[in-house]
């Protein structure tokens, strides 16, 4: 195979092993550990915001530095990334709970 395409294929193989591997602690769980799980969903919303900051950041940047100016180019760019996620906080506070599908349940309320 080819370097250039090598590389990207290698990264999207050992991502989805992980999450493969990663989903087999939820088959051998018996108990809810509440711990574990919050420090495995903090961990993993960390390293997509990471990966979303570095990576979107740095593009968004370069476009509209070079259409505005440094400064504002900056300051913009600054402004929307935290501004997205002030709407994304804005909009799970307006979400009714008995409707969010994302609050944790527990393992023994689950039907086995």
């Amino acid at each position: 195979m080819e370097q250039s395409i090598l590389t990207p294929f290698l990264l999207t193989l050992f991502a989805g092993l992980a999450t493969g591997i990663g989903s087999l602690a939820a088959l051998f769980a018996r108990r809810t550990n509440r711990k574990f799980l919050s420090f495995s969903l903090g961990l993993s919303a960390g390293v997509m915001i990471y990966v979303s900051f570095v990576e979107l950041f740095g593009e968004a940047r370069i476009s509209l530095t070079n259409e505005l100016g440094s400064t504002a180019g900056m300051l913009l760019t600054v402004l929307c990334f935290f501004g997205g996620m002030l709407l994304i906080g804005i909009i799970d506070r307006l979400i009714p709970s008995f409707e969010n599908p994302h609050e944790a349940r527990s393992v023994e309320s689950m039907d086995a």
